[in-house]
């Protein structure tokens, strides 16, 4: 048994984490997508990143596809051995190609999609790939990533809902009525782990209980197409997004003008990246309320997660 000679193309979607009030457990995956080429090959380990993380494809081993690719291959060959099926082995050579659009440390799902691309792409590569399903698939992208939100619509698309029982992390996909948002992502990142670091040990009862009611208004007001006054109060958030201002003033005070405007607006993930349930022609017409410094992307919200691209040409540099 050996390597396949043809590389393998995975498309990747960016992802929206929490919604508002769904903390660390709903998502949204979005049409923006990194496009990962992997290639088993007989020589040492290539990386050319194109776009965004460029400035870290000298990390070799270390890059963090590169340490998913070879994390997977060794549990399919224990799932290959356990069934008595060949096992590979670690490939001498791997030439990774990326071409990446989704911002680095923006609150878009960026180290989530480099995750579930390797996942994906050693599924692809292995012989034994069909023995890690679906669910296996996703409890290894949630060891990496350390959260189940953000990797949930990546694989899945759309809206999903993530958790964790006693059994694992698990995942239910929902198909959105809203399909179309508006990413306004700033110049600066911000790291998950300071974003994470802001958020105090408790939170008042009348909070947590605010929250739960409006995760659930949202959850209705997604799936049953609500009245937008409706998404407006299902956005509104007390449990994370107040203690991480001070990490993201301009954030901050973008999601206040923009709700004062009526526009369910809120930070995507742990940011500082704002996302609007709006589309681009509402938008058109609230320049006083957006500002300076914000690059606009309208995107719709993917309804497919990370998939193999079967016959596209090669990454484009």
């Amino acid at each position: 048994m050996s390597w396949p000679n043809d590389p393998v193309l995975v498309r990747t979607p960016a992802t929206s984490a929490n919604l508002g009030p769904g903390f660390d457990s709903l998502g949204l995956a979005l049409s923006l997508y990194d496009d990962v080429e992997v290639a088993v090959t007989g020589e040492e380990l290539s990386i050319e990143v194109d776009g965004e993380g460029a400035e870290v494809a000298d990390r070799g081993e270390r890059h963090l596809i590169v340490k998913v690719l070879r994390h997977t291959f060794d549990v399919l060959d224990e799932l290959s051995a356990a069934e008595g099926a060949p096992i590979m082995g670690q490939p001498k050579g791997i030439r990774l190609r990326c071409r990446n659009r989704i911002p680095h440390s923006r609150g878009l799902g960026s180290s989530s999609a480099a995750i579930v691309a390797g996942i994906v792409a050693a599924r692809a590569l292995h012989p034994g790939g069909k023995l890690l399903g679906d669910e296996g698939a996703f409890r290894l992208a949630t060891e990496h990533e350390g959260h189940p939100d953000n990797v949930a619509p990546c694989l899945a698309g759309g809206l999903t809902i993530a958790w964790t029982g006693a059994a694992g992390p698990r995942l239910v996909r929902l198909k959105s009525r809203v399909e179309h948002v508006i990413a306004f992502v700033p110049e600066q990142r911000l790291a998950t782990e300071r974003a994470r670091g802001l958020l105090p040990e408790t939170v008042p009862h009348g909070d947590a209980a605010a929250n739960a009611g409006r995760a659930a208004l949202l959850i209705a007001a997604l799936t049953a197409g609500l009245d937008p006054t409706v998404l407006l109060d299902a956005t509104e958030d007390r449990l994370h997004q107040d203690y991480r201002a001070p990490a993201m003033p301009d954030s901050a005070a973008l999601v206040a003008r923009l709700r004062a405007a009526g526009v369910p607006a809120v930070i995507s993930g742990a940011g500082p990246t704002v996302l609007a349930f709006t589309t681009a022609s509402q938008v058109d017409s609230m320049g006083p309320e957006v500002g300076n410094g914000w690059h606009e992307h309208p995107l719709d919200v993917a309804t497919r997660g990370a998939r193999v691209m079967a016959g596209e040409a090669q990454v484009r540099h």
